[in-house]
């Protein structure tokens, strides 16, 4: 199947379903695309889209070229999708060539070592928020930023296997299928993740932790000036 017979200029969108009509599965929408349904590879697209970022973003490290990255991973689903066998899942399928694609790019401009590539080890290695407030919603971006650095400092096997198993929640098993190794090795490295993340948290928790409940700035001025409305005469 290639991109070139849709047309050029041609604009695709997924048609309406009823909303009593039960969703297509993976292997529906698979086999009308390749019936000539294009329109219907954006469902796949939108289904699996944020999984496939957060597989690649810690990969590559910007997310302007996970984003860039994704965009050919899709198109080259597209070109190869008479070669979907329905042996593995099609989120497993789709994720491989996402993963390869990023792995190519990587080694051709350098960015990674050799122990990062699939197969090899190496390395060491959620909140539930009351009301939010504007204070509290700042807060907790502070504190995901933290995360998020503490993530990005995880050596290439360790970030890859946290991001697999804690962020997108895949099993064990489909992890170890994705990066070839084996189940073992996937429970090794995220334990060695989780264990380098805290160390790395309570360091930085420790010098951050004197701004905690900061009460200054807006917060500060609203409590002034409520008080002095009440406490001055007139």
């Amino acid at each position: 199947m290639s991109v070139a017979s849709r047309g050029a200029g041609a604009v695709e969108t997924a048609p309406a379903t009823s909303a009593s009509a039960p969703p297509l599965d993976d292997e529906q929408v698979v086999a009308r695309v390749r019936d000539g349904d294009t329109a219907l590879f954006e469902i796949l697209m939108r289904r699996y889209n944020q999984r496939l970022f957060r597989l690649l973003r810690p990969l590559l490290g910007e997310d302007d070229e996970a984003a860039d990255v994704l965009q050919e991973a899709w198109v080259r689903a597209f070109e190869h999708l008479d070669q979907f066998a329905g042996r593995a899942r099609f989120s497993t399928w789709v994720s491989k060539i996402a993963l390869h694609e990023a792995w190519s790019r990587s080694r051709a401009r350098r960015r990674l070592v050799p122990a990062a590539a699939p197969g090899e080890d190496g390395g060491e290695l959620a909140f539930t928020a009351p009301a939010p407030t504007p204070e509290r919603e700042t807060a907790q971006r502070e504190l995901g930023g933290l995360l998020h650095d503490a993530v990005d400092r995880l050596s290439l096997p360790l970030r890859m296997v946290f991001v697999m198993r804690a962020v997108e929640g895949l099993s064990t098993a489909e992890t170890a299928d994705l990066l070839e190794i084996s189940p073992e090795n996937v429970k090794v490295r995220l334990h060695r993740a989780r264990t380098a993340l805290r160390g790395d948290l309570e360091r930085r928790l420790g010098v951050e932790a004197p701004r905690l409940y900061g009460f200054d700035g807006d917060r500060c001025d609203r409590i002034v000036e409520a008080v002095m409305a009440r406490i001055l005469p007139g």
